[in-house]
């Protein structure tokens, strides 16, 4: 029977420890909350929500635009006609409705 060397149990205890804490913090690296993983997923939310943030600027430019035109220092008639037309259901006399 062989007795087993205790110096070879400790080194393989030892190597065991530090395997287990390698791959602990390889896992976190990886899959953790600052990981890999979770930056490629913020860098998509941020793509998405820095687009998003984009078509609303544009959004808020032109109704802006449109409410500076309908204000009462600048006032644009076809603007104006469009709203009514569109907002009353107004027609001219002399037009022809068709549906």
């Amino acid at each position: 029977m062989t007795q087993t060397n205790p110096r070879r149990m400790a080194s393989m205890a030892y190597f065991a420890i530090i395997a287990t804490i390698g791959g602990n913090f390889g896992f976190a690296a990886i899959q953790g909350d600052y990981g890999v993983f979770r930056q490629a997923q913020t860098a998509g939310e941020i793509a998405a929500l820095t687009a998003e943030r984009d078509r609303l600027a544009g959004e808020l430019d032109e109704l802006k635009n449109l409410t500076r035109r309908l204000s009462d220092h600048y006032l644009d008639m076809d603007l104006l006609d469009e709203q009514v037309r569109s907002v009353l259901g107004y027609v001219r006399a002399d037009e022809i409705v068709i549906r």
